[in-house]
């Protein structure tokens, strides 16, 4: 009897989060989240109703509030803004997950107190992440040094004759960058112990987007190096190099548009040979137009791949640049075609068309990558890789095999250089 009135006695766990929504109903995969993360401690508020209840005393036991939004609540954004400014202000944190949301949008929520953002549909285990992160005890302040110049990677210590990999885009959208990007990533990252240095170059000095695709800076150094490749050597290279992740290291477009003909064959090539000599690999994102050093580059690589897509404006520049490269005898048949958003295996008309288009140029599509839809476009925004934002992702799980094959060839090519170098 007595241990019934205990129980009758006890008060609910209290509420340690919430979420904060226009209609939380349209986030189920974050109900779900919620509560498998935090069980009976959680509740949900509409926007006009968080800021009423901060001011109760109900709001002390808050650890956290998780505002769900979609590009529809961007029209509203000064209201969210002000909901994590109060939560702030009280020593509650701040999660946004945002669905289609502009990256200036969530910009702007970081700026007033947000701790971060997790893109929705949520990743697996991204939830769960975020918490323990908030949880995490606050970093105690080390004592102050003296400031030191920051340095750029390490110059290698051997020349490593990088295997050199051009993506070259035959068409605006066909995904060139994406394919550099995630290509990229995943030979960095191959093995967790052992895997190979890779730098990725972005030669697109006017339009390059491989430093919005990672969320780095464009940096007034790329310039100097590139107006003045002849007084370059391997440490001011690697000082103009950012890194990704502590793995992944990445030579941005310039700051500002530039003439793509500033630089000269031998300006290209003279960073093109820093890379190579300090990396496994060298992962180079091409611009779309034809320039004087685009011979340099399909003469100096190891692969060339040209991205396309199934329309009629892939099928006619390829020919274009076909006959160019014919015309002026260079090596057309080096390029391997990649065909982005190739139809799925169950589409028999969709790859009926795939065979008259390669019959019609006469080309072989060597690679068909499949349409990974809205993640790829939201992982861009977000400036992380398909690995990161969608490991499951098809187009991702393609790229991870084709990186496979290329690690797997460049240690074959690798074994007699250090026999060689044995002797």
């Amino acid at each position: 009897m007595s241990g019934s009135t205990v129980a009758l006695e006890q008060e609910p766990a209290p509420i340690v989060a919430c979420t904060i929504s226009r209609d939380v109903q349209m986030f189920d995969l974050l109900i779900e989240d919620m509560e498998a993360e935090m069980g009976e401690t959680w509740g949900d508020l509409s926007l006009e109703d968080a800021l009423a209840f901060f001011s109760q005393p109900e709001s002390s036991d808050l650890e956290f509030v998780a505002i769900a939004m979609d590009e529809e609540d961007e029209a509203n954004l000064s209201q969210i803004a002000e909901v994590i400014r109060q939560a702030t202000a009280r020593n509650i944190k701040a999660l946004v997950i945002a669905e289609e949301v502009s990256p200036i949008a969530l910009h702007q929520l970081l700026k007033v107190g947000a701790e971060e953002f997790i893109p929705y549909p949520l990743p697996d285990g991204a939830l769960r992440d975020a918490i323990v992160r908030l949880r995490a005890p606050e970093p105690v302040e080390p004592p102050p040094q003296v400031p030191s110049v920051p340095t750029g990677p390490a110059v290698s210590d051997v020349n490593r004759e990088g295997v050199l990999v051009a993506i070259h885009g035959l068409a605006g959208g066909t995904g060139a960058t994406t394919l550099a990007v995630n290509l990229a990533w995943e030979l960095a990252t191959i093995h967790k112990t052992d895997a190979p240095r890779v730098c990725l170059i972005d030669l697109d000095l006017q339009f390059g987007s491989v430093s919005t695709y990672l969320d780095l800076p464009r940096r007034e150094v790329i310039y100097e190096l590139l107006s003045d490749t002849a007084s370059m050597d391997d440490e001011s290279f690697m000082s103009g190099l950012l890194t990704f992740n502590d793995r992944l290291h990445v030579f941005t477009a310039p700051a500002d548009m530039l003439p793509l003909d500033l630089v000269s064959p031998d300006d290209i090539m003279a960073v093109i040979g820093k890379a190579r000599a300090n990396f496994d690999f060298v992962i180079v994102d091409m611009p779309r137009t034809i320039v004087q050093w685009t011979e340099s580059v399909l003469t100096a690589a190891h692969v060339y791949f040209s991205t396309i897509e199934l329309d009629m404006r892939s099928a006619q520049n390829a020919l274009r640049m076909i006959r160019a490269l014919k015309a002026e005898e260079l090596p057309h048949d080096k390029i391997r075609y990649v065909l982005n958003r190739a139809p799925k295996f169950t589409d028999l008309n969709g790859k009926s068309r795939v065979k008259r288009l390669a019959e019609s140029l006469d080309i072989t599509i060597d690679l068909q990558l499949p349409d990974g839809l809205k993640p790829v476009v939201q992982a861009g925004d977000h400036g992380v890789p398909l690995a990161e934002a969608a490991t499951k992702n098809p187009l991702r799980k393609e790229i991870h095999k084709l990186a496979q094959q290329l690690h797997a060839i460049g240690a074959q090519d690798a074994e007699p250089k250090k026999k060689k170098k044995g002797k």
